[in-house]
């Protein structure tokens, strides 16, 4: 059952023939996966945000990957910009991933949407959701699309 609601969900996200476009970024998101289950094996689960934040950090760092934390996401309506710092980015990585960092008792539709609105406003690719407040840190991953991404110029 848990398979195919995964695979109804990843239906959602992607359209059809629409995967392919971001199998380029499968080593970089492959990268960050890999240092999450680092965070998770070394400290397990039930970690507080911030400390799963940190933890990313020096990770991502040891892997001599470019990243920035809280990064302000202006939005921009019409043309005008109406908020110089209408959300903050949990972490971007190489300038192409999103990442959004939880620590809670489930991830909601409202998490992998709230992703999706940050993909859309900030032109970026990819995104990962990790909540480390789960047993089985694969179980707690979601990797969202950006649907209106274009490789040119990475803006829809």
């Amino acid at each position: 059952m848990q398979r195919q609601q995964r695979r109804e969900r990843q239906k959602a996200v992607a359209k059809p023939g629409e995967e392919e476009r971001f199998e380029q970024f499968n080593p970089l998101t492959s990268a960050i996966i890999g240092a999450a289950m680092r965070v998770d094996d070394e400290l397990g689960p039930g970690l507080y945000e911030e400390v799963c934040h940190r933890c990313m950090e020096r990770e991502l760092s040891d892997l001599h990957l470019a990243w920035r934390s809280e990064v302000p996401l202006p939005v921009v309506y019409r043309g005008e910009l109406v908020d110089e710092e209408g959300y903050r980015l949990d972490m971007l990585i190489a300038d192409t991933v999103i990442l959004e960092l939880k620590s809670i008792e489930a991830v909601l539709p409202r998490h992998e949407k709230q992703l999706g609105t940050y993909l859309k406003l900030a032109h970026k690719p990819i995104g990962l959701l990790i909540n480390f407040n789960v047993d089985i840190l694969r179980n707690g991953i979601r990797r969202i699309i950006n649907p209106r991404w274009q490789s040119e110029g990475g803006r829809a």
